[in-house]
């Protein structure tokens, strides 16, 4: 009989006979002989509320076989409240023994994406199948990389060479300055007065001759504080990225027709502030 029991047991431990002879490894793997769920929670570092158009995927993967399907997958959208709780229903006969799994989950909300910065081993090896706690943290938007990028550039332009110009029109008096590295013009700000309409301080940023980044402040008079700030920027194919304006302590999506609008500004000024030639 004892022999019989040993052969079952050997059988039932096909992928890895040595986990039979071993009272570690047969503790280590009761959990995933047993358990049908893993539950627990996610959230998101620093809180937050995602909107209405969120989505939230979590599943259990198999680390130890690369590429195999999930042994269990959820999708929760939209996912607006956070800590989410979450339960993975699978079949246990699917269940390496031997393997490593972990829960995988990801959080997009529209060019927002949230990641796990942390696995969060399961079921297997001893680790927990219930009150899992997965952790999301939220990434840059593409927009945010630009535009981090942007303030890069703008902290080194004064090692860039410098030009200076003015011009006298009807309604508004300009002045600008010019930054170039490497014989491009990488950078201008120029100030407008418009007198008793108001003032425009603007930074414009060039990639390979081309607009990149603006971002324009207005504001009552020159030394007073701005009452909005437009931001927009393009991607490498030209395509919208970057879009805000901020006004009274909110921001919100600018208008794609005020970005053309500053995109313009951007191509006029490199005209002028180069007499034509763009560099």
């Amino acid at each position: 009989m004892t022999v019989a029991a040993v052969a079952v047991a050997g059988c039932n431990n096909s992928s890895n006979p040595s986990s039979s002879t071993g009272t570690e490894n047969t503790e280590a793997n009761a959990p995933a002989a047993t358990a049908h769920s893993v539950a627990g929670t996610v959230a998101i570092r620093g809180g937050g509320t995602p909107s209405q158009q969120s989505k939230l995927d979590i599943s259990i993967v198999d680390v130890t076989a690369q590429g195999s399907p999930p042994l269990a997958t959820k999708e929760i959208a939209p996912a607006t409240t956070f800590p989410q709780s979450f339960e993975l229903d699978f079949n246990p006969a699917n269940v390496a023994t031997n393997d490593l799994y972990i829960v995988q989950a990801q959080l997009v909300d529209g060019d927002r994406h949230y990641t796990m910065p942390l696995q969060a081993p399961v079921l297997t090896k001893g680790n927990p199948t219930t009150n899992v706690n997965v952790e999301l943290m939220p990434e840059q938007t593409p927009g945010e990389k630009l535009l981090a990028a942007f303030q890069g550039v703008q902290k080194q332009i004064g090692g860039m060479k410098r030009s200076s110009g003015t011009k006298l029109e009807k309604d508004a008096s300009l002045a600008w300055q010019v930054f170039r590295a490497d014989g491009e013009v990488k950078f201008i700000r120029e100030l407008v007065d418009y007198g008793d309409k108001g003032f425009t301080s603007t930074d414009f940023a060039y990639k390979d001759g081309k607009p990149w980044v603006v971002q324009q402040q207005k504001k009552p008079s020159q030394n007073a504080k701005p009452s909005s700030v437009d931001t927009a920027g393009w991607g490498d194919d030209g395509s919208l990225m970057l879009k805000t304006h901020e006004a009274d302590g909110n921001t919100s999506p600018l208008d794609d027709g005020d970005a053309q609008s500053l995109q313009q500004q951007a191509k006029d000024i490199l005209n002028l502030a180069t007499g034509g030639k763009g560099k």
